[in-house]
């Protein structure tokens, strides 16, 4: 039975269950993010850019199979067992990655800006007035310097 308590107080330990709920919020807001980049940003840009921007089809083929005749496409020379060089979707997801990142950093640019105005420091409190004998003190030392 030891094993078992020991693995219930690490499971219930607060950094195991604060990592446990940041991967699974991590992985919903990831999906969120991809959804707004698939869905509203990347229909953006293929229309500000004129065409569909996806170059996965955009590939160099090292060695294809001697006795090879299908199609000329990614996928179809993959399953051939041919050797390709798929610079075409490396560049795809490379621009998908950075839309990605510029989307993320606003959101998150949006929440910072949105969390300081819902929570407003409450300015600092004035300081205490010095008490009489001190001010008498500073006095009598400025007299002496004098």
């Amino acid at each position: 039975m030891s094993i078992m308590k020991e693995f219930r107080d690490f499971a219930m330990r607060g950094n195991v269950v604060d990592l446990a709920v940041g991967v699974i919020i991590g992985a919903a807001f990831g999906k969120i993010v991809d959804s707004l980049v698939k869905d509203i940003v990347m229909p953006i840009v293929n229309v500000i850019l004129g065409g569909n921007v996806d170059f996965s089809n955009k590939f160099i083929v090292l060695r294809a199979p001697a006795d090879y005749a299908g199609p000329q496409t990614y996928d179809a020379l993959s399953k051939a067992g041919a050797t390709l060089l798929g610079w075409g979707n490396f560049l795809t997801i490379l621009i998908n990655f950075v839309l990605l990142a510029f989307v993320i950093f606003w959101m998150v640019k949006a929440m910072n800006r949105a969390q300081a105005r819902f929570t407003k420091e409450a300015p600092p409190p004035a300081p205490a007035p010095t008490p009489e004998d001190v001010e008498l003190l500073r006095e009598i030392r400025d007299l002496l310097k004098k």
